[in-house]
């Protein structure tokens, strides 16, 4: 089976960026709702996303802002007031993720504009999308500065919400058909979490008595 090397040292910013998006898939989408100081809310999408520990617990998010080193409303807000609440977005979402996407400017609401319902946060300042299945309430516990325009924010997560059908709270399993998340592609592409199969990890005594039973 033949393999393309690509070195990444030769490659310009834009070809690095879609390679990246090609191969690393899929990608959680993470709904991003924030305050500014003057109270105004602001929601973004982004697909640079993932839980890196449980203990604590914390998930780090990609922004990239403006070329002229501007913030985007969401990196700003963080760092303005150190809180924001990640959603998990499903397929019923997806519209209005998109909306939520448009590059507006700071003095439009993107959730007006998508007709998302929020409350106020509980744990955090930051609204609460009422139609996501999962909403994670975060602080920010450190923000990592990877270049001019690009930072990592990583929030440690202090609360969840998860739709009550999509949990059971006797032994916090979640029923991950019933969150029914998409997940992010290259280009505009996106998939669904539906089509699903597990594999369980044998203990070594395992691997092992199966692999001498079929050598005999």
């Amino acid at each position: 089976m033949e393999h393309t090397h690509f070195d990444f040292g030769a490659l310009n910013e834009r070809e690095r960026y879609k390679l990246l998006i090609g191969t690393v898939i899929p990608r959680p989408i993470a709904l991003i709702t924030t305050l500014g100081r003057d109270g105004r809310a602001n929601a973004g999408p982004f697909s640079f996303l993932n839980v890196l520990t449980h203990d604590p617990a914390i998930i780090a998010v990609g922004v990239e802002n403006y070329a002229d080193m501007r913030f985007k409303d969401t990196a700003r807000n963080i760092r303005e007031t150190g809180e924001f609440t990640v959603h998990i977005v499903d397929q019923a979402l997806v519209d209005q993720m998109e909306i939520c996407a448009i590059k507006f400017g700071p003095e439009v609401d993107e959730l007006a504009e998508a007709g998302l319902e929020t409350v106020p946060g509980y744990a955090v300042g930051s609204p609460r999308i009422l139609a996501a299945p999962a909403a994670l309430e975060c602080r920010r516990y450190m923000t990592l500065e990877v270049g001019k325009a690009r930072e990592i924010i990583l929030g440690e997560v202090v609360g969840l919400y998860v739709r009550s059908s999509a949990v059971d709270t006797n032994n916090l399993h979640i029923d991950q058909q019933a969150m029914d998340a998409v997940g992010r592609l290259g280009g505009h592409s996106y998939t669904r979490t539906q089509d699903q199969f597990e594999v369980k990890t044998q203990s070594p005594e395992q691997w092992f008595a199966e692999k001498s039973s079929t050598v005999r």
